[in-house]
């Protein structure tokens, strides 16, 4: 990861719920720029940088992670590699004209998110997520439920300019109330792109 993106981790004082808050502006717009890709794929590419990025910062391990989306639609390929040291790479596969409205359903087609944590000692784990939700980040937020059981929210946030993002997540083995979890996820709703790709970490907290 570049020295111009950031990643942040917090906890919440009396709430055992941890922040991890991204902003990898830099290196999407570094990704993008030697390639004609379509609006929303670009946007799609700033949503999986992001994703990748708070995935490898709440996963304790060494070694690599790739997030790809994979479908029989328009944007056959997205993916996006990172490592615990927050190096980030990725490239998409288009095969035909993409509108500048385009949803992801409407991009991937019948498809799937594939997440694979090869770690550098232990065995290679994949899991593999359907394209449940309308957004990348209510299929992690799925993701999560079935393979960690611990509620998650994921708010990610792009513009013209570069793609941030939040993730919250309950402590294991923690008795942290759902009041206090929605509360936290209800506030971080509010906090719009400009707010969190422009503003210090500490200023949108």
């Amino acid at each position: 990861m570049s020295v111009q993106d950031q990643l942040h981790r917090y906890l919440f004082e009396n709430v055992a719920v941890r922040v991890e808050l991204v902003n990898v502006s830099h290196t999407w717009q570094e990704i993008i720029k030697n390639h004609d890709y379509p609006a929303p794929v670009q946007t799609l590419l700033g949503e999986l940088l992001v994703a990748t990025s708070l995935l490898t910062a709440i996963l304790k391990f060494y070694g690599d992670i790739t997030v790809q989306l994979r479908g029989d639609g328009l944007l056959s390929l997205a993916v996006i590699n990172g490592n615990n040291r927050q190096e980030l790479r990725g490239v998409a596969r288009v095969k035909g004209e993409i509108l500048a409205d385009s949803t992801l359903k409407s991009m991937v087609g019948t498809g799937y998110l594939v997440i694979t944590i090869s770690p550098e000692k232990g065995e290679r784990y994949q899991g593999v997520v359907g394209l449940e939700g309308e957004t990348l980040a209510s299929c992690l937020e799925g993701y999560f439920m079935r393979s960690k059981q611990l509620p998650t929210r994921l708010f990610i946030r792009t513009n013209e300019k570069g793609a941030a993002g939040i993730l919250l997540q309950v402590l294991p083995m923690q008795d942290t109330q759902p009041e206090d979890f929605n509360h936290l996820a209800t506030l971080t709703e509010t906090v719009k792109s400009e707010v969190l790709i422009d503003l210090p970490a500490t200023d949108v907290l």
